[in-house]
């Protein structure tokens, strides 16, 4: 899944980014560089690891992250650049990193921290760039309707008809990932490059004096800017990213000298990111690999078989399924068979996140 982090210059994303991917990419490049830093994130599952270690894996394969931290001047004074939006709305999901310190070393921007303001001000003008999409779009349209016979005009009609009722939606403030759309209008706008339809976090960056206060201030935050397809988390990307360098037992320990909670604000990211892009995961284990894999909410056997290989779709036969724990208490793939707790499922069955899925196939 590719994520894009983006956010006003000072704003810290760049720690955020070296905090999730374990990366040290420099802080503070943001007014010479142009391209995106690009990293990994894997995704922390203690039931991958567990389960890896009873069946004594010989490789641990955790989901991915692809990241994409932006430079600050995706957004300046003369708004988003079109191919910079392209990319924006080819991700997957957002990241919005909004400043809530106050360290004087890094410059303020102009009128002082305010993270509700720079929140709403980066919002706008996704907004705004949508907006400008949406209207070239129209003035391309209209002539080549006046110039077809009325019979013709039914397609050019009915894109002209949606991309009226969003241009409507967002001029009322709305973003376009908040609209219920028919899956006939989900394929109308699968060509159009739209920033306001991915799901968005917000991330509040805190001082580290903040953090004894960290789950207040969140709060405030959420009932502010929580909305459909929109999540907030707040945490310090300066220490996060310090924490990522350290060995984990180090980590833990400076972790709790700080006061901050055992789970990492981290591993909340990824969390409301999995939730905000609506997808699970479901595991396969072996004394080969062990792996984690991720679907979409709902997706079914078929669908997970497809996503480990084209072959095990293509030849699906049936699956066989266990609940991560159920595989753990039972310790073998043979116990679980002969306590009857591996369950036959077929194509249409509907996996559920912690799945453990074997595809039987025939090519």
């Amino acid at each position: 899944m590719d994520i894009a982090i983006v956010g006003l210059p000072g704003s810290g994303k760049t720690s955020l980014f070296n905090a999730l991917t374990r990366g040290e990419a420099r802080v503070g490049a943001y007014s010479s560089r142009l391209e995106p830093n690009l990293g990994v994130a894997p995704v922390p599952d203690e039931r991958l690891d567990r389960l890896a270690a009873q069946e004594g894996s010989r490789r641990v394969t955790h989901a991915e992250l692809r990241l994409a931290d932006y430079p600050a001047a995706t957004f300046d004074a003369s708004g988003i650049d079109r191919q910079r939006l392209q990319d924006l709305a080819q991700a997957d999901a957002l990241i919005l990193v909004a400043r809530a310190f106050r360290n004087p070393a890094v410059p303020a921007p102009e009128g002082g921290v305010d993270a509700d303001r720079d929140i709403e001000a980066m919002q706008l003008e996704l907004t705004y760039a949508d907006l400008a999409l949406i209207e070239r779009r129209i003035e391309r349209i209209e002539p080549e309707l006046r110039s077809l016979p009325a019979a013709e005009r039914g397609a050019l009609e009915q894109d002209r008809a949606l991309l009226l009722r969003l241009r409507e939606a967002l001029e009322a403030g709305s973003a376009l990932r908040a609209l219920e759309l028919t899956e006939g209008e989900r394929r109308l706008l699968a060509s159009y490059q739209f920033a306001t339809r991915r799901p968005l976090l917000v991330l509040v960056n805190v001082d580290e004096d903040d953090l004894p206060r960290l789950a207040e201030i969140e709060a405030g935050y959420v009932e502010r800017h929580r909305a459909p397809g929109v999540g907030v988390v707040a945490l310090s990307a300066r220490i996060e990213a310090e924490l990522a360098q350290m060995e984990a037992e180090e980590a833990s320990a400076f972790r709790g000298e700080l006061g901050l909670p055992e789970l990492s604000p981290l591993d909340r990211v990824i969390r409301e990111t999995y939730d905000l892009l609506g997808v699970l995961t479901f595991l396969t284990a072996s004394d080969r690999e062990a792996r984690a894999w991720t679907l979409r909410r709902g997706g079914t056997a078929l669908e997970a078989a497809g996503r480990i290989h084209s072959d095990l779709e293509r030849g699906f036969i049936r699956a066989e399924v266990a609940r991560w724990d159920e595989w753990l208490e039972a310790g073998s793939e043979a116990q679980l068979r002969r306590t009857g707790r591996l369950r036959t499922e077929g194509r249409d069955y509907e996996v559920r996140d912690g799945d453990v899925v074997h595809v039987l196939f025939n090519v």
